[in-house]
């Protein structure tokens, strides 16, 4: 096959060519860009799920949405290192551009809260050489989103901007990647604003995506969180999709898959759409001819778990300490359990692991932290330390109190099979 026509794209946030599976959600939006625009209430939307499974990709795919309706957008990526204030300015100021509003003194009145509203993160008295200029060329509005409490000047922002929106008939729309790495004190005035903004009908909504753990995040910010935003998890694609997302690019090269090997892929990727790219470029390269076997496919798939090894497990394994290391392969161990519920994983007295037959196990999606202790020899509290670094750096999450899970799909088998 030739690799030049390879349609297969695996990358981080990168579209693939055939975006399957995700019609509910791109027709859900669709419709709520239609209400709001109309004055409409509707609730924010947040996109929940592993990595790998297509948030970003979606996120990216629905303010194409929104752009092609006319919208203003601006999107930024949460890091837990930087606070609110300049990420969304520097979207606002984006959104502003894109809305194309014909009256320049309200644009530029609206730019100038915008500039006021981002310089505020340092004091009034701080040098000019430490003040932040977001690239704004109207002059900063005083007393307008500048207060320092970011909540209120969070609402002040947004109702402007959405003000400005309403005069078209549009809306605007923010759009933020990895939302849970928020800091504690943005996800509440976030909620408030959107509170507000939802109060007052103004055409502005904010889309957010993240990992599993998002919505108690936000419920624990703000109890009203629950009915403020529309949760949509986003997840594995099923058979039919999964086989689409392979199919219609290879048919788009005049290439296909014999039926077998579809399958055989959707047995070693589980319906994970970065995995569906990973596995489906290197068996592309590798077949000698269309269509596609499940001969071609077993030969792909050690290629293609060597570069995931690399550059989708391992560069997140290297980011551990060496506790934080010894407690994912722990919790690695103890996902396996029998028929019967019970885990295989647990150590017997010898300190050695069961022996177990993987036709009868299946592996847990979260795992109990008293069963990673125990696997440890360590009691529950001493263990905090290394859990709590792996919930900052992202590798797992708690899905409920007492029980942690990865954020990675598969990683629990590449910690198994890599010693």
């Amino acid at each position: 096959m030739d690799p030049i026509r390879n349609p297969y794209a695996p990358g981080a946030g990168q579209r693939p060519p055939e975006l399957a599976g995700r019609d509910e959600q791109l027709t859900q939006f669709d419709i709520v860009l239609q209400r709001v625009a109309k004055g409409r209430p509707e609730r924010s939307l947040i996109l929940t799920g592993l990595r790998g499974v297509g948030k970003t990709v979606l996120l990216n795919a629905l303010r194409g949405q929104a752009v092609r309706a006319g919208w203003g957008t601006g999107k930024f990526e949460a890091r837990p290192d930087q606070a609110l204030r300049r990420p969304i300015a520097a979207a606002a100021h984006v959104a502003v551009r894109e809305l194309g509003h014909t009256q320049s003194d309200q644009v530029d009145h609206v730019l100038g809260v915008v500039k006021s509203f981002a310089q505020r993160e340092t004091t009034p008295t701080a040098k000019l050489r430490d003040r932040w200029n977001p690239g704004i060329d109207a002059p900063a509005v005083p007393g307008r989103a500048d207060s320092g409490d970011i909540e209120i000047d969070l609402v002040e922002l947004l109702t402007d901007i959405g003000g400005l929106a309403a005069d078209l008939g549009r809306g605007i729309g923010i759009f933020i990647d990895e939302m849970q790495d928020l800091r504690p004190e943005d996800v509440s005035a976030l909620c408030a604003a959107c509170h507000e903004i939802s109060q007052s009908s103004l055409p502005v909504i904010v889309v957010g995506a993240g990992l599993p753990h998002l919505p108690a995040v936000l419920s624990a910010s703000k109890s009203y969180s629950e009915r403020l935003f529309r949760y949509a998890r986003i997840d594995r694609l099923d058979r039919a999709a999964a086989d689409a997302a392979l199919s219609v690019p290879a048919g788009e090269e005049d290439a296909a898959f014999e039926p077998d090997a579809l399958a055989e892929m959707y047995a070693v990727t589980g319906g994970y759409p970065y995995f569906i790219q990973a596995y489906g470029k290197e068996a592309w390269d590798l077949a000698p001819a269309s269509p596609i076997t499940a001969d071609d496919i077993r030969v792909a798939v050690p290629r293609a778990e060597s570069e995931l090894a690399v550059g989708f497990f391992g560069s997140r394994y290297e980011r551990a300490t060496p506790a934080e290391r010894d407690y994912l392969r722990a919790m690695a161990a103890v996902a396996l359990v029998d028929a019967d519920g019970d885990p295989v994983g647990a150590p017997k007295d010898s300190g050695e692991a069961e022996a177990y037959d993987p036709a009868t196990t299946t592996e847990l999606d979260a795992v109990l932290t008293s069963d990673v202790a125990k696997w440890l020899g360590k009691q529950p509290q001493s263990l905090s330390p290394a859990r709590d670094a792996l919930l900052k750096k992202g590798l797992v999450y708690s899905t409920e109190r007492g029980r942690v899970a990865f954020t990675v799909p598969h990683f629990g088998r590449y910690l198994r099979e890599h010693p």
